[in-house]
């Protein structure tokens, strides 16, 4: 396994040196490469500034990084904004890079291919690699950004503006496959009590330990949002009513039973829950309003139960 140490890019800052000069890339890996070898890192570099796609760099690096090794299959990951992609075919045969620049680490990519990498390659591919530490540190930052404006800041799960945008791109995905789709919505009984009682800061606990309830609650492929104040809802992708109506008990009972303790103090909340699923003439706003309406009737019908419209 071959690294790229942090060590052969610390001593150049960025905010003085572009990142593609020449003179950075052949000092940054300690070798001495020929105007050549320059050039090859200067057209990566170049082609690299065109996007901020986390996968379009991925994939314009392996492509410009072909034309001088072979290379069968790549993968990048970045664990802490959980990224993973892979490019091509996995083999046995790799060589995997820590990236990093000066007190920032960039994740690790893995070249891989059918027949053992030489020992000229891997010194190119480190190279090479200079050339794509820059644009990969801006793709992720504005990869965390766009992260950033999708999530609710006080539970770390989906904000509103994700929900949307989830809405309209399940909806489309369901119409195009056939495919059932069920939204739950799902509104904290009596949560204005807690706020005039105990203060926001204990509701802040409650809506963020309601929010990692649900998150243990759901399955693998639902999907959910905080849309309100005391409001959450839940996409289920391929799931029909009675998937949806199983799935709402199960909430249900869990945020009964979820206790949050607070000062010595017991809070058990309940929620009441409205449940629809999509129909042939429904659009993601239609869906919402029917387990919108189906909410307002668990209300109605005594709050801490479940109405399906």
């Amino acid at each position: 396994m071959a690294t790229l140490s942090t060590a052969q890019t610390s001593d150049f800052d960025q905010s003085v040196q572009p990142p593609h000069h020449p003179v950075l890339l052949a000092k940054a890996t300690e070798i001495d490469f020929g105007r050549q070898d320059i050039d090859k890192a200067l057209r990566i570099a170049s082609a690299l500034q065109t996007t901020l796609d986390i996968q379009k760099i991925i994939e314009i690096f392996i492509f410009e990084v072909r034309r001088w090794v072979s290379i069968d299959g790549a993968q990048f990951t970045y664990e802490e904004q959980q990224l993973n992609l892979s490019i091509g075919h996995q083999y046995d045969n790799s060589l995997t890079y820590p990236l990093s620049i000066p007190k920032q680490a960039l994740g690790e990519i893995t070249f891989m291919r059918s027949k053992r990498f030489t020992a000229a390659e891997n010194k190119t591919l480190k190279y090479l690699l200079c050339s794509l530490v820059y644009p990969l540190r801006n793709g992720l930052s504005y990869e965390k950004a766009l992260q950033a404006a999708l999530k609710d800041p006080l539970t770390g799960i989906h904000n509103r503006a994700a929900m949307n945008t989830s809405l309209t791109r399940e909806v489309d995905l369901a119409r195009r496959h056939q495919t059932p789709l069920s939204l739950i919505v799902i509104d904290l009984d009596y949560f204005k009590r807690i706020n005039d009682t105990l203060g926001h800061d204990a509701g802040d606990q409650v809506l963020q330990h309601v929010a990692n309830t649900l998150l243990d609650t759901i399955r693998g492929s639902d999907m959910v949002f905080r849309f309100g104040g005391e409001e959450f809802a839940i996409l289920l992708t391929n799931t029909d009513k009675k998937g949806a109506m199983q799935l709402a008990q199960r909430i249900r009972r869990a945020i009964e039973k979820n206790a949050i303790k607070l000062n010595e103090e017991k809070i058990i909340s309940t929620a009441s829950l409205g449940a629809a699923c999509l129909s042939a003439d429904d659009s993601e706003k239609s869906l919402f309003q029917k387990a919108d309406k189906a909410l307002y009737a668990a209300k109605a019908a005594g709050r801490n139960c479940i109405r399906f419209r």
